[in-house]
């Protein structure tokens, strides 16, 4: 019974890994599709702009507000006192079942 359940084990655990890795095999296909129309020397040009562009902007960054309120950190610190929250009133009210069991456990 053991060694049926390790082979079944590892065989759900390569499915589940066979699953996660094939999307990256196909994540960075070039050429890129002929749907996109854009040629080698077009992206070139294109990635010259925009060398250009952060060049006459140095001090913008990425353009992501990593340290902003409505940010990065910003949007976790709000996110995780949302689902603190929900946790804490998990944790609240599973206090207060045990509570009622171990008085009704006390009264009989």
């Amino acid at each position: 019974m053991r060694q049926s359940k390790t082979i079944l084990s590892a065989a759900l655990l390569a499915f589940v890994v066979a699953c996660t890795l094939a999307p990256l095999a196909f994540a960075q296909v070039y050429p890129p599709q002929s749907s996109s129309g854009m040629t080698l020397e077009e992206e070139l040009k294109l990635a010259r702009e925009r060398i250009a562009e952060v060049k006459a902007h140095p001090g913008e960054g990425s353009g992501t507000p990593y340290l902003n309120p409505d940010g990065v950190i910003g949007a976790t610190i709000i996110s995780g006192s949302i689902f603190g929250g929900i946790f804490v009133a998990f944790v609240v009210r599973a206090k207060q079942i045990e509570k009622k069991m171990q008085q009704k456990k006390l009264l009989q």
